[in-house]
């Protein structure tokens, strides 16, 4: 994929992408459940196959191209091509230019084009305000046709630098990063298409050619090989006029054979073994052939692995987080893909627990499932829940034409989005029972172990060695390239003249949402928005406090508050808690923060009151498990020994301390650390209970299918219940700037990567200049492919597979932030480069700069507060801030007024080089020498 995001698809959805809950008694068996999304669909005389949905609630569009194509359709020796190829259709086409997509995605306020790439399909992505829809259209019509002739051998070598370096990010600098590798090369035959990963291997990457990417090209990216949805608001008729134009004359390709269903069979079940250079904690992985993407099993499949481990009652959590204790938690989920697919087991010990005594905690919970079996309620809840989950995916325009392009592409049918729920709600007691039986009782399967380095004593008995390619760090390895070159060609012929950008259509105007407020008699503040699109309900209980209000001596109190708080209620075991929550279709979590405690929730709207009274017990009327109190700092512990192997966490914790100084308690891990975890009690939390959970520092936000009343409604009791009591907030002073800059270096031997994390304690949310720096920092690191660092480090070197820069502050000072891992060789070369492209920021800021910011700000309001999310992260900055209800509204007339003079003078005073931390976590043997050329002094090395 082109950034690291999180895509929000269905829990249902294709695992394996390199993009890389619990509910009222459901229906009876018999009872269908019927949902649709209406939907058009065409077919184009070259094949383009066209799908359209139109959801008027705001005036966005989501507009997505979709290649039937992925990691599936390699050749063995050019490994990772189909998302190396996702990378290459974004950079330039004929009719876009260099960098086209990006520049307009900026100019139009859209969502940031992007894209992902699984086994089996590619696709590419943006939702963008209504206006510009004939200007994406026409874009994704040039990508698809007018695109080969752009590409060189030096864009290709560039871009083969951004691949790896995404690789290097995700899997080989990552604790347990290759244990996918291990299990694929095991589960499938050399010759079967899911041997390989999507992301490739570094060695097939580097060999690939110019001749291959056209041949890819020429094959796969043909219009009877890809769908184009586009879903929002829009008029259909027009829409289709201009597919026609766009795309109708694109050459349609040869055809393209279906592929064949390739399950696979174990002949006996394979052990392997990994000594991990990044793990702290053994982890053991167990991995069954299974079935396809909408196989009649797959649903039973899903939810056996529901049955087995989510939850409190279910046979593994009793086993081997109870009573056992040799995990914090155990992951079971069903994985399909087009060709087939596999049902996973996997288990993460604590430290220097025997993979032994895991696999045979593991042995005895299945016999365990097999002797007590589940009951009717446990599937209904499990059936509401994935109600719900499915709901949800659907909440954006996005989403829909997500789904909607997967069940074309899979089920040769848009419609069946009715058909897959009602499949995934007539599972029954037998089909779970038939599939266990059928694909994992006496099975054979994959039993991976991944152990720290130095500790294959704590892998599985009779484990062979796993074969695992590490890169060695090699200064000058990489191959020089120069991107910027415009490419010779002769133009891909047309009947028109593609060269020139559409129009804008009418300009949509900001919808603001209604926002309602209340101040209840305890001192609580409520706000609600009404949304009915889907009949779920969203919210948010946030209190003031979080670590600010915690004893520096013991930190962490409130992060294990937070976990207790879900462990059962006076009335109610954890067991019969969560049993209560997934029989109301709801989910409720309880998070910490560095200043804010908050419970978030949500649910299906017939089951809303119900929900918002579980709420209430949970808040009032704690347990205080004592049992529990104990599992939950045992898997705390854990999650700390678990951070000091991720090289990301190891930076976000030591940049921390570099900000605040080691006294300050904004400089402490929100999880607290072994030794204050240890010297925490019960009483510590109910200390912290008593003293800081109060509605006087409490806002409540609904979003949802519910009114006013309802809500209101539905805190009545906690209004007389919950009583207030004073709660102090401790002021404290603001570290100041760094006055010179330091390098500071943290070492992890043998690191693949370097993470940087460079920048200064700046703004707290409330100052006047917040929201002007992040319009000022929209062109140096907040634009995505807009920003400076981005198009230097990424797009015209190819240090880094992304890198940003951010403000983010709240009620106290937040930092300004520079983070990314660059290739381990270049790390220097990336440090002085960005301190180059801060030094000339604010002097070279031009008009251009200012009007690609002014465009990309004021029209990307269309889309600002169009998921259920994004309104209740409106409320909250309403709430916590003080912020008028219209505050979207003038934000845009303060873009609109600013100048190149203030953009300079924000860039002067906020981002000076000069002073700032430099913060670098990577192999010191190779890399830490090398710094002292930045000018600011030896590095001071950390550990």
């Amino acid at each position: 994929m082109k950034l690291n995001k999180t895509l929000p698809f269905l829990c249902l959805l294709l695992v394996g992408f390199w993009s890389c809950q619990r509910p009222q008694q459901s229906k009876s068996k018999t009872e269908k459940q019927t949902f649709d999304v209406d939907f058009q669909k065409f077919t184009l005389d070259n094949g383009l196959t066209v799908v359209f949905h139109v959801d008027k609630s705001d005036p966005v569009v989501a507009v997505a191209l979709t290649s039937h194509v992925g990691s599936a359709r390699e050749k063995e020796g050019r490994t990772g091509f189909a998302h190396l190829f996702e990378h290459l259709l974004f950079l330039e086409s004929e009719n876009l230019g260099k960098g086209g997509l990006d520049k307009m995605s900026a100019r139009i306020g859209g969502s940031g084009a992007n894209g992902s790439t699984s086994r089996d399909r590619t696709n590419y992505y943006q939702t963008v305000p209504n206006d510009a829809l004939e200007k994406m259209i026409w874009a994704e019509a040039d990508k698809l046709g007018f695109f080969i002739n752009t590409v060189t051998n030096q864009v290709l070598a560039k871009e083969k630098q951004v691949v790896k370096n995404e690789k290097r990010q995700s899997v080989d600098n990552q604790p347990y990063g290759h244990t996918s590798y291990v299990i694929d090369q095991n589960l499938y035959p050399k010759d079967h298409p899911y041997h390989w990963q999507v992301i490739g291997s570094l060695e097939d990457l580097q060999n690939a050619t110019l001749e291959d990417v056209k041949e890819f090209y020429r094959r796969w990216y043909v219009p009877n090989n890809v769908i184009l949805t586009v879903s929002g608001d829009f008029d259909p008729g027009q829409a289709k006029a201009w597919v026609e134009k766009y795309f109708g004359e694109i050459k349609k390709g040869q055809d393209i054979p279906k592929q064949e269903k390739r399950p696979v069979t174990l002949s006996q079940t394979k052990k392997l073994y990994h000594e991990d250079n990044f793990a702290r904690l053994p982890e053991l992985t167990m991995t069954w052939p299974s079935v396809y993407t909408y196989h009649p099993d797959s649903y039973a499949l899903r939810t056996l692995a529901t049955l087995l481990a989510d939850g409190k009652k279910t046979p593994f959590n009793k086993v081997v987080v109870d009573e056992k204790q040799l995990a914090g938690r155990v992951n079971v989920y069903q994985s399909s893909s087009e060709l087939a697919g596999q049902f996973m087991l996997s288990i993460r010990g604590y430290e220097k627990v025997d993979l032994n005594k895991v696999h045979a905690a593991a042995e005895e919970a299945f016999a365990r499932f097999e002797k007590e079996g589940f009951s009717d309620d446990d599937l209904n809840r499990i059936k509401t829940a994935q109600e719900v989950n499915f709901y949800n995916g659907l909440a954006s325009v996005q989403g829909k034409g997500f789904q909607l392009a997967q069940y074309q592409i899979f089920a040769n049918d848009p419609g069946f989005i009715s058909k897959d729920i009602q499949n995934m709600l007539a599972v029954t007691r037998a089909d779970i029972m038939r599939v266990y039986q059928q694909y994992i009782k006496g099975k054979p399967y994959i039993v991976t172990s991944f152990v720290p380095k130095g500790q294959a004593n704590l892998a599985l008995a009779g484990s062979q060695k796993a074969q695992v390619v590490e890169e060695k760090i090699v200064e000058g390895a990489e191959e020089k390239f120069d991107a910027s070159g415009q490419a010779a060609y002769t133009r891909t012929p047309s009947s028109f003249d593609r060269t020139k950008e559409p129009p804008y259509g009418k300009a949509p105007q900001t919808r603001v949402p209604n926002v309602w407020e209340s101040k209840l008699d305890n001192g609580l503040k409520a706000l609600g928005i009404e949304d009915r699109e889907v009949p779920l309900v969203q919210f948010n209980l946030r209190l003031s406090g979080g670590l600010l209000l915690e004893d520096s001596a013991k930190v962490g109190v409130s992060n294990l508050l937070a976990e207790l708080l879900l462990k059962g209620t006076k009335t109610k075991t954890t067991e019969e808690l969560e049993e209560a929550i997934e029989a109301l279709g709801a989910s409720i979590n309880i998070m910490a923060g560095e200043e804010s405690f908050t419970l978030s929730g949500r649910t299906l709207a017939r089951n809303y009151a119900p929900t918002m009274a579980l709420v209430q017990e949970i808040l009032l009327q704690p347990r205080w498990d004592e049992k529990e109190f104990s599992l939950v700092k045992q898997q705390v512990e854990s999650q700390l020994k678990q951070q000091k192997a991720n090289p990301n966490a190891i930076a976000n914790n030591q940049f921390q301390r570099l900000l605040y100084g080691k006294d300050h308690i904004l400089s402490r891990n929100i999880l607290g650390s072994e030794a204050s975890i240890k010297a925490i009690t019960m009483q510590d939390l109910q200390a912290y209970y008593n003293q800081y959970l109060s509605p006087s520092v409490a806002a409540f936000q609904a979003v949802g299918a519910v009114d006013r009343q309802e809500v209101l409604n539905s805190l009545s009791n906690l209004n007389q219940a919950w009583k207030a009591k004073e709660v102090r907030i401790p002021q404290f002073k603001a570290p100041s700037a760094p006055t010179a800059s330091k390098v500071y270096f943290y070492d992890v031997p043998g690191a693949k990567q370097s993470v940087l994390r460079f920048g200064y304690l700046a703004l707290p949310a409330t100052h006047p200049d917040y929201y002007a720096v992040q319009v000022m920092n929209y062109i140096l690191g907040g634009g995505g492919f807009a920003s400076q660092l981005t198009q230097q480090l990424r797009e015209g070197k190819g240090y880094t597979y992304g890198i940003s820069s951010s403000f983010s502050g709240s009620s106290v000072p937040g930092p300004f932030l520079i983070q990314s891992g660059v290739r381990s060789n270049v790390t220097f070369e990336s440090a002085d480069l960005i301190k180059q492209i801060l030094q000339n920021y604010g002097p070279n800021y031009s008009a251009q700069d200012l009007e690609v910011t002014k465009g990309f700000l004021i029209k990307s309001n269309a889309r600002a507060f169009e998921t259920m999310a994004a309104k209740l992260g409106m409320l909250n900055n309403i709430s916590s801030y003080g912020l008028p209800y219209d505050y979207a509204k003038r934000r845009e007339e303060l873009v609109q007024g600013m100048t190149i003079d203030q953009i300079r003078t924000l860039a002067r005073q906020y981002v000076n080089p000069n002073q700032m931390y430099y913060l670098v976590v990577g192999d010191a043997a190779t890399q830490l020498k090398k710094l002292e050329q930045l000018g600011f002094g030896k590095p001071v090395l950390l550990n």
